[in-house]
């Protein structure tokens, strides 16, 4: 649209496209509004959209992921929940155990996240796991103790929704719902997550390619939820000194692609403690805007992960230094 274009001539516009049994979203942005209209048979109704009042220019996109792409937005999206922002030069810093297991654990690693500056906690409620013989974690108690450890330190919690029928339960509890590498590609919970109205932190499947990332952040872009971070944790490769390759380059990539937050896991992308530390740093100096990183307060004795989590010194650690490249890049 048109920089001067009024409200009514956006909504004009907006109802014409569906009119033709296209969806509309409306995109409103710092310089102009966008108007994306989404459906198989777009191209036919050119002529008859471009000539009404308010409208600039009718652009095809040619990614197939549509609402995610740069030709849509131009600007960088910003996700704001709580105590978190990501995105638009903002860098959110996320920090918890692999699995929430009691309240003495989550609570004291609650407040060494916030007194190392971190902006939100994560924690697993509900744990998949690849044996069924593992700690699958303490589910709706442990979601309660998350909400505790939010009441306490005002950080945003985050924690993984594993099945559409969990949905609503971890939205009554949860700040940020995520989405598992495993479930990347499980389209229900997609859509699920994304009429939830919760922002959404997606992670990268461990075999998928960036275009199959992409096309699973649009399900839930198209089902009007606006609030998704891609999350980088690292792909399966042939290399076993990691539990999985972390691919910085990611970060350039989409920030080209996409106006989505992204975010960086360097604990499942390494599945070493002592790597953490160094991609983390070199994940802020990438351009990453944001951080996800599993730290526990025994990690030998963690029921979960433990052999890549730091301690709250070892966290401390990494976000001082993480901060400090954050403001050097920022001079």
């Amino acid at each position: 649209m048109e920089q001067n274009a009024t409200e009514d001539q956006i909504q004009a516009v907006a109802a014409k496209v569906e009119s033709f049994g296209l969806k509309s979203t409306i995109i409103n942005g710092t310089e102009r509004t966008v108007i994306a209209a989404i459906g198989e048979k777009r191209g036919s109704f050119k002529e008859s959209i471009e000539s009404f009042p308010g409208v600039s220019a009718l652009t095809p996109i040619s990614a197939p992921y549509k609402m995610a792409s740069r030709e849509v937005r131009t600007e960088p999206s910003t996700i704001q929940v709580g105590s978190f922002t990501a995105g638009g030069g903002h860098v959110g810093y996320v920090g918890g155990p692999c699995s929430v297991e009691s309240e003495e654990q989550l609570i004291s690693s609650a407040r060494a996240v916030k007194a190392a500056g971190g902006t939100g906690l994560r924690g697993g409620a509900f744990k998949p796991r690849t044996s069924p013989y593992s700690f699958q974690g303490m589910k709706e108690e442990g979601l309660k103790l998350l909400a505790q450890a939010r009441e306490e330190t005002g950080l945003a919690v985050f924690t993984e929704v594993m099945a559409t029928e969990d949905v609503d339960l971890v939205c009554r509890y949860a700040d940020v719902l995520q989405v598992g590498a495993r479930n990347m590609q499980n389209y229900r919970l997609l859509e699920a997550v994304g009429k939830s109205g919760k922002p959404v932190l997606l992670k990268r499947g461990a075999s998928a390619t960036m275009d199959e990332f992409l096309l699973a952040a649009e399900y839930i872009l198209n089902e009007g939820n606006d609030q998704v971070m891609l999350c980088e944790r690292g792909i399966r490769t042939f290399e076993s000194h990691t539990r999985f390759t972390l691919p910085l380059a990611s970060i350039p990539y989409l920030h080209r692609r996409t106006h989505l937050p992204v975010i960086i896991d360097p604990s499942h992308g390494t599945g070493h403690t002592y790597m953490v530390h160094d991609l983390a740093v070199a994940a802020v100096a990438a351009g990453a805007d944001g951080l996800i990183i599993e730290m526990h307060p025994d990690p030998p004795n963690a029921q979960s992960d433990g052999y890549q989590s730091q301690t709250f010194e070892q966290f401390a650690e990494t976000m001082t230094r993480c901060q400090k490249v954050q403001r050097a890049l920022a001079e």
